[in-house]
C-alpha cells in the first residue's frame, strides 16, 4: 500500500514537470549545443525510426531504420527545429525538448502518439547503407 501511494505522489508531481518539457521547446542555439558533434539514434513506440548525424554548419545526415542516407539542413521557425533534405526540400518541422532520457520530438501538429525518443548517442559518423552494398 505505501508503495502505491509513493507512485502516485511521485506520479502527481512528475507529471507538470513533464508537460512543461513539452510545452517549451529547445531554441535553435538550445538544439544546436546539445545535438552538432553527435549521431542521435531515435525511437518511436519502442522500435528503432532512426539516426542522425548532426554537422557543424547546421548540415544533417539522416537514414531511416535499414535505408540510405539522405543529406540536409536544419533551421529555427517559430519554435520548432525544420530539416529539408536533398531529396525533398519540403520542410519537415518537429519540436524538441530534453527530459531526463534525452531528446524528445514531435512532428508539426501530431499528437504524443507520433513522438520520437532518443534511445543512443554517439560521437561517431552515422553508418550509411547504400544501393550498392552488399554481394
Amino acid at each position: 500500500m505505501q508503495i502505491a501511494s509513493l507512485f502516485v505522489c511521485l506520479t502527481a508531481a512528475l507529471g507538470p514537470a513533464i508537460a512543461y518539457a513539452a510545452e517549451n521547446p529547445m531554441s535553435g542555439a538550445e538544439f544546436d549545443a546539445y545535438a552538432t558533434g553527435k549521431t542521435l539514434t531515435f525511437s518511436q513506440g519502442g522500435q528503432i525510426y532512426g539516426a542522425e548525424q548532426y554537422l557543424p554548419g547546421n548540415r544533417v545526415l539522416w537514414a531511416f531504420k535499414g535505408d540510405e542516407c539522405r543529406e540536409g539542413r536544419w533551421y529555427e521557425d517559430a519554435g520548432q527545429i525544420c530539416f529539408v533534405y536533398e531529396d525533398d526540400a519540403t520542410p519537415q518541422c518537429w519540436t524538441f525538448w530534453r527530459d531526463t532520457g534525452g531528446l524528445q520530438a514531435r512532428f508539426e501538429g501530431d499528437g504524443p502518439a507520433s513522438e520520437l525518443s532518443e534511445v543512443a548517442q554517439s560521437p561517431d559518423p552515422l553508418i550509411c547503407a547504400g544501393p550498392d552494398v552488399g554481394v
